[in-house]
């Protein structure tokens, strides 16, 4: 499957989550995907919710506990999330761009886990990087309020707006849960055209998808 890439983090073999790039082929997505209404918020949802619904749920994070939960969200820039827990008995995807993150989408995920935050992993998916990143005062201003701590990502630029760091903002937020043990992060949608979609490079491009599968 080399059009999907595979989580870095030491989660058990039932477990199999990944992301698409723009060179996956449909085939190569776990069967009976179904995908959230995505918009930007906190609220999380059950894999048996989802896969009973008759239409995509408004939501931007999903958790599953049983045999054959799939939890899965698009992105192209913002920041995919994926749990599991250490003893694979868990799992959970959750789609955090800025918005998210503020609202505590990552915090409200592991809230919605009956797993202690120290017991999670997360994966981050490919999302912009900071040096693609930029955003204005009032972006900068909600996290800092938040945690004077998130200042530290956030550099300002030359025209006088920040680069903000959606990787490090994540990070902040998993460790005041309680979660440390954090994989990936590594990969910049925007600069990587020929591999990611970039919502900021091509307003009408595709999503990739993000995936966890509790087997």
């Amino acid at each position: 499957m080399t059009g999907i890439i595979r989580p870095d983090w030491p989660a058990p073999d039932n477990v199999v989550a990944g992301t698409t790039t723009m060179l996956t082929n449909a085939a190569e997505l776990p069967r009976n995907l179904k995908l959230l209404n995505q918009v930007h918020g906190a609220v999380v949802v059950s894999a048996e919710a989802v896969r009973q619904a008759d239409k995509p749920l408004d939501a931007d994070a999903v958790t599953g506990r049983r045999r054959g939960d799939l939890c899965a969200v698009r992105t192209a820039d913002c920041l995919p999330v994926l749990f599991c827990s250490r003893e694979a008995d868990e799992v959970a995807a959750a789609h955090a761009g800025w918005r998210g993150l503020a609202a505590g989408v990552l915090e409200n995920t592991i809230a919605a886990m009956n797993v202690p935050a120290a017991h999670l992993m997360a994966w981050f998916g490919p999302a912009i990087s900071q040096a693609n990143f930029e955003v204005g005062s009032e972006v900068r201003d909600v996290f800092v309020a938040h945690d004077p701590r998130a200042a530290e990502c956030f550099e300002q630029n030359e025209r006088g707006r920040w680069q903000a760091d959606l990787y490090g903002l994540a990070r902040q937020r998993l460790a005041e849960c309680g979660l440390k043990a954090v994989y990936g992060g590594q990969w910049c949608t925007f600069a990587e055209a020929d591999r990611f979609y970039s919502y900021r490079r091509d307003p009408d491009c595709g999503r990739m998808v993000s995936f966890v599968l509790l087997k």
